[in-house]
């Protein structure tokens, strides 16, 4: 069981930097820092919009309009963060 645990602890790890990344790339796209008609750029966007979207829509619903400002990133953040604590923290002891 524990490797189950730890198994999804490296799933939300791996989730939370590709969260990371899509914001940096959203922040780089919106200034014109990385060519959009570039086929590599355009793939890596699509691809990170794609893992990341699905999670962050729900969020943007019930968000209010903050104007340019979009805060879903940091909400996915803290709930993926709190899940791998409570994982490590509170199931983890029961199996070991």
């Amino acid at each position: 069981m524990i490797a189950l645990i730890q198994t999804i602890v490296l799933a939300l790890d791996l989730y939370w930097w590709i969260i990371i990344a899509s914001a940096i790339f959203s922040w780089l796209y919106a200034f014109n820092v990385v060519n959009p008609r570039n086929q590599f750029v355009g793939t890596i966007g699509n691809m990170l919009f794609r893992l990341t979207e699905p999670a962050l829509r729900p969020i943007r619903r019930f968000m209010p309009d903050l104007g340019g400002i979009d805060i879903s990133p940091i909400i996915l953040l803290l709930a993926l963060f709190f899940v791998r604590q409570f994982l490590l923290m509170s199931v983890a002891p029961l199996f070991l």
